[in-house]
């Protein structure tokens, strides 16, 4: 496991989500990204299950990790996240986000994350009220709010999914970072961060692209 950590919260970070790289050039795809200055790299576990398409396992996070000198943000978007967290993080992964949807025991996972020695995050989907994750929330060091359903990228940008960020701050205070996936572009930035993200997922508005760098300083030039 790598002892990457995190970036702590005042800062807006990028992080590019590689469900929308050539799955066949992945460390030439992340090492162009983390040219351009980014901190972490997004990584979409599906497992066909709790979502309708399958991508990576912790075999891939663990070759990746080779190539790679930036924080990976894990995203397991799977059924029984408590059975496979572990394994992530023995492969590499230096932060965990998993679904209150899925998972029995939250508050448990989370502990049993950070005893692994990464941070924790919880995420909720566009339909899931910012309730549903009131108490764990803040025991976490990220909540990822999805403004997209989950499984494949490309989607629209749902706006009321991302106005739950505003809610999720007033619940976490300054301390907790607040991550939105889905629908990021150099349109979409400003808005998310004016309602309380400070972490990015873009992927399609980045690796649709020919000019990498260009698709992140975008980006960036919207909240500038």
């Amino acid at each position: 496991m790598s002892d990457l950590r995190l970036p702590k919260p005042g800062t807006i970070e990028i992080s590019p989500s590689i469900l929308s790289a050539d799955f066949a050039n992945l460390a030439s795809e992340i090492a162009e990204v983390e040219s351009a200055g980014v901190s972490m790299i997004h990584l979409d576990v599906m497992d066909g299950h709790f979502v309708p398409n399958i991508t990576i396992g912790p075999v891939v996070v663990a070759k990746l990790r080779k190539y790679s000198q930036v924080v990976f943000d894990t995203h397991l978007m799977i059924s029984e996240p408590e059975k496979y967290a572990e394994q992530f993080v023995e492969a590499g992964s230096n932060h965990i986000s998993f679904h209150i949807e899925a998972a029995r025991e939250p508050a448990k996972l989370i502990e049993k994350l950070h005893d692994l020695g990464v941070t924790a995050g919880i995420t909720l989907n566009p339909d899931t009220p910012v309730e549903a994750i009131a108490e764990v929330a803040p025991l976490c060091d990220m909540v990822l709010v999805m403004t997209v359903y989950p499984g494949f990228g490309g989607q629209t940008f749902i706006d009321s999914a991302a106005r739950k960020c505003s809610e999720i701050r007033q619940l976490v205070g300054p301390d907790v970072r607040i991550e939105v996936d889905g629908g990021v572009d150099p349109d979409t930035a400003a808005l998310v961060i004016s309602y309380g993200a400070d972490t990015l997922v873009a992927g399609n508005a980045i690796f649709s692209k020919s000019d990498r760098a260009g698709a992140i300083a975008a980006i960036r030039a919207a909240w500038a």
